[in-house]
């Protein structure tokens, strides 16, 4: 079997640390220790941590959001795309990571728990350096759907959706302990069915009366 190359060790090692630890208490010394390089292989490859931080996020993320972008160019191929195709769309890549990689799924999600609970402030501009596309395509396609929205209720609304996804993936197994075993989160489809009629549930609500729009 090949050995990870040194990039590949370096991202692995970083990703659980970072995990189990935080972005804070890990330092590079323990990186290298685990991943068995030098540091001048790291800055070789990532400069700092924190652009190691960034390659560690990306690494996951960008191929869950080209999944998503490759969905919905398809759901909008017959033009304006239903709801829950483009909820679809959002929500299936993560879950589908998570099925075919079990245990690295759980390990970013386990860090990306940790980043948002440590409350890293370079966090929402990563997200928009490299993620700004699947943004804007989101919001143009949730408003083609949801046409009654003003455009910021539709951003509010993909906030809300995230935050659940978020919740979901991070927290799944929790409903399994408060169900009594009812409910089984290792059942990807159903959980992710489930998802995307409560979220298509709550896109259609309506606008409270009161709330200001400009």
């Amino acid at each position: 079997m090949n050995q990870p190359d040194t990039k590949q060790r370096i991202l692995d090692s970083a990703e659980r640390l970072f995990a189990d630890h935080g972005f804070e208490a890990t330092s590079l010394r323990a990186i290298i220790a685990d991943a068995k390089v030098n540091l001048a292989a790291i800055h070789y490859h990532f400069k700092s941590k924190e652009a190691l931080l960034d390659a560690v996020i990306v690494r996951r993320l960008a191929p869950i959001n080209k999944e998503r972008l490759e969905m919905l160019d398809t759901c909008e191929q017959d033009g304006r795309p239903s709801l829950e195709s483009v909820l679809e769309a959002f929500l299936a890549p993560p879950f589908w990571f998570i099925s075919r990689n079990s245990k690295a799924a759980q390990t970013f999600s386990h860090l990306m728990g940790r980043i948002l609970s440590e409350g890293r402030s370079a966090f929402p501009e990563l997200m928009r350096k490299h993620f700004a596309e699947v943004v804007e395509r989101f919001h143009r396609a949730f408003q083609m759907a949801a046409p009654e929205l003003p455009s910021e209720e539709v951003f509010w609304r993909m906030m809300f959706v995230g935050g659940a996804l978020a919740h979901v993936l991070r927290s799944a197994k929790d409903i399994k302990v408060f169900s009594g075993g009812l409910c089984d989160p290792s059942d990807v489809e159903g959980t992710l069915r489930r998802l995307i009629d409560f979220s298509a549930a709550g896109f259609r609500a309506p606008v409270t009366a009161g709330v200001s729009h400009v």
